[in-house]
């Protein structure tokens, strides 16, 4: 490594730590320049105890999709600030990982070891850029449908640019076999963009969640003054109508909400029964 690549990495890696000179450039002679291994090296000395910019919070950002072939994959590149998710450098940045994101369906490990056009790996590019703009960027998560035993539909809600958003959604439809429901797995997509559900139907929902919002219905029942027979039996009902609004089945229809998303399932289809195989929702920053 020549003088000036190892005095730029020193800076690069002393932005991201807030260690000090003499120690960022030992861990880079000890990790042949690797700034990803430095990081980790000043931490397991106890130097860094986290990379300062690092421990920050990265709830912002963007979401794309790709199509290709029938597959669709997606990708979330989070950052700090919505100003960020603006810039041309993060956004060309963002681009690029989707495509790569589509070759290597969706494993976070191969994007991060992939070669970008510049002939640098995508976790070598990701810390220059982290240094260039002065702000958290993380490759959060990755999901990839192959176009085996169904049709796939993706949705971007409010799209940026074409297939980069803040809201996608993509769905696996079985039994979509011409024009006229084909229309409908693009509908069926953006009403999961809308309503968020959690799984395809109630017995899918994680039943630790399902715990917890029983408990949190009774504690909120016996609060509000009624006695614990009392409350048993009005949250059933309250289980009830929380598992009905989170299961894409059996919630309303948002183009009609006298119907259920089941109903028009059936009513869309034609020879063969429309079955939803598969769905996932991103929106940036969610949980964070």
């Amino acid at each position: 490594m020549s003088s000036k690549d190892l005095l730029e990495n020193i800076k690069k890696l002393r932005e991201m730590t807030g260690v000090g000179f003499k120690d960022c450039k030992i861990a880079l002679d000890e990790t042949e320049g690797d700034i990803q291994k430095s990081i980790e090296f000043l931490r397991k000395k106890g130097i860094a105890k986290a990379s300062k910019k690092m421990s920050r919070t990265a709830s912002e950002g963007l979401a794309l999709v790709k199509e290709e072939n029938g597959q669709v994959s997606v990708i979330e590149i989070n950052s700090e600030t919505d100003f960020v998710a603006k810039n041309k450098d993060f956004i060309d940045f963002c681009k690029e990982l989707s495509e790569i994101n589509f070759k290597v369906k969706a494993n976070l490990d191969k994007i991060n070891n992939s070669k970008m056009s510049n002939g640098i790996l995508v976790k070598d590019n990701l810390v220059n850029l982290i240094a260039k703009i002065g702000e958290k960027i993380i490759i959060r998560r990755a999901d990839f449908f192959d176009n085996s035993n169904g049709k796939n539909f993706a949705y971007v809600h409010s799209a940026v640019e074409k297939n980069i958003g803040k809201i996608i959604s993509i769905v696996k439809l079985n039994g979509i076999i011409n024009e006229k429901n084909e229309n409908f797995g693009s509908k069926i997509a953006m009403h999961i963009a809308a309503s968020n559900p959690l799984a395809i139907d109630k017995d899918k929902i994680d039943k630790g969640l399902i715990d917890k919002e029983l408990e949190i219905i009774k504690a909120e029942i016996i609060n509000s003054g009624k006695s614990a027979d009392l409350a048993e039996k009005i949250s059933k009902g309250k289980l009830s109508k929380f598992l009905n609004d989170n299961s894409l089945l059996n919630q309303m229809w948002i183009m009609d909400p006298k119907k259920k998303v089941s109903d028009v399932l059936k009513e869309n289809s034609t020879d063969k029964t429309i079955k939803v195989i598969d769905f996932i929702r991103y929106r940036v920053g969610e949980g964070i």
